[in-house]
């Protein structure tokens, strides 16, 4: 059967302990792989999480001539795009993922030319790729976006990007990016002002200095680029995944556990973490890792947080539905204001149906947490709501089943499995 009918069935009721690996950061690896696309040499990526978008981003850089190889074990991978011949991302493989838009600065930067189809992916509200446009724009390029497809070339003649001062209306994650990329082989400065500062940005741009690129004041909201002429092959690990880590370390706290998650980074998620400690939940760093400790049940120890969503360092929008969970279990009202994405409540429904206390209105969320959730069929709508449906399937009494996980798939790393050795009870179950 296919996997999009796949579901998962969850026992309530088990705290979490032992130890938990933390895969590589989706959002870091998706640019990683399209910075591949900028230089002739080998580039050896570790630590790549095995998912969804991962292997679509491989398909379509493949499909373009990138030469993929396994490199030591399935999280280690070497990419050779000298015989880079196509410039083309077709609708079919951009269709399920946004993040296909991240191939358009690479392919310009290299072959002077790229076509992409405007990209699909999750339904949370509307992420203008007007941006990225804007800012190719800055740099030479001309662009038209015609039936459905990001058209762009440089002038007749010209050869390189040319470098700009660039200052987006808003701040965009695969915008800055997308940029970044493009201006590491420009000629003379880009300046991208407005930047995101968010984690897999500082680690897409060390990538990008290893390969020789010349950028500094990543991790601020100013970074500089003085383009090169050429970039060389380089060896990177993906950094850990914040989101991933965040998700455990409410699940932990959620279930009353005490679990190591291994190369999680306290630096790289201060505010969820600042949220749970309020919460009673303690959160230590130690070698190698975090470890999340609470005490169950959540309704006695454990207090609600009010909490906004805003860009990195602020607290990330997608952590919201995780802790909006916690909140569920918890003792106290608290208020949740969503402040990145207009449509990203579609959790709410579902948790109330396992029994949650939620009331909606526009932006925000009223949670009054209730002493138990109760197992029923829930189903996911995109991928931060299937992993607060996953959490909450663990504290509720009974059996959850959560169908159509392949939004869960699409951003967690075998999720079960790791769930499953700290002590769920968690199977899949494929239709």
């Amino acid at each position: 059967m296919h996997k999009n009918m796949d579901k998962l069935l969850i026992k309530g009721g088990h705290r979490l302990q032992g130890d938990v690996q933390i895969s590589g950061a989706k959002n870091a690896a998706l640019p990683e792989l399209c910075a591949t696309l900028l230089t002739t040499d080998t580039v050896t990526l570790h630590n790549v999480p095995q998912l969804q978008d991962i292997r679509t981003m491989r398909q379509l850089i493949a499909n373009m001539g990138v030469v993929i190889e396994p490199a030591g074990d399935n999280s280690d991978l070497n990419f050779c795009a000298r015989t880079l011949d196509k410039h083309e991302a077709p609708y079919e493989l951009v269709k399920t993922m946004r993040a296909s838009i991240l191939v358009l600065g690479p392919l310009l930067a290299r072959l002077g030319v790229a076509t992409v189809s405007l990209p699909g992916g999750c339904a949370i509200g509307s992420r203008p790729v007007d941006q990225h446009i804007k800012g190719l724009q800055a740099m030479g390029a001309q662009i038209m976006v015609d039936h459905g497809y990001i058209q762009a070339q440089l002038p007749e003649g010209q050869t390189r990007l040319k470098g700009a001062r660039i200052t987006t209306d808003m701040v965009t994650v695969t915008g800055t990016e997308n940029l970044l990329m493009a201006a590491t082989l420009a000629e003379g400065e880009t300046v991208l002002e407005n930047a995101a500062r968010e984690p897999e940005i500082v680690d897409l741009a060390e990538m990008l200095i290893k390969m020789g690129a010349r950028i500094e004041g990543h991790g601020t909201s100013c970074i500089r680029i003085q383009g090169v002429e050429r970039l060389h092959g380089c060896e990177h690990a993906v950094v850990a995944d914040r989101i991933e880590a965040g998700t455990f370390l409410c699940a932990v706290a959620a279930t009353g556990g005490d679990v190591l998650l291994r190369d999680a980074r306290a630096d790289h998620l201060e505010a969820v973490i600042e949220k749970l400690r309020e919460a009673g939940a303690s959160v230590d760093e130690q070698p190698g890792g975090l470890r999340v400790k609470a005490a169950a049940p959540a309704f006695v120890n454990l207090s609600a947080q009010t909490l906004r969503t805003s860009e990195y360092p602020g607290f990330p929008t997608d952590m919201q539905a995780q802790f909006m969970v916690l909140n569920a279990v918890s003792n106290g009202a608290s208020v949740i204001t969503e402040n990145i994405f207009e449509n990203r409540f579609m959790h709410v429904n579902e948790l109330v149906r396992l029994g949650a206390n939620i009331r909606i209105d526009g932006r925000t969320a009223t949670v009054e947490g209730v002493p138990q959730l109760s197992g029923a069929t829930v189903m996911a709508t995109d991928l931060r709501a299937s992993a607060s449906l996953v959490i909450a399937g663990l504290v509720a009494s009974g059996e959850t089943v959560v169908e159509r996980i392949y939004h869960l798939d699409r951003g967690y790393d075998r999720m079960e499995s790791k769930l499953r050795g700290i002590g769920a009870d968690i199977e899949r179950i494929s239709a």
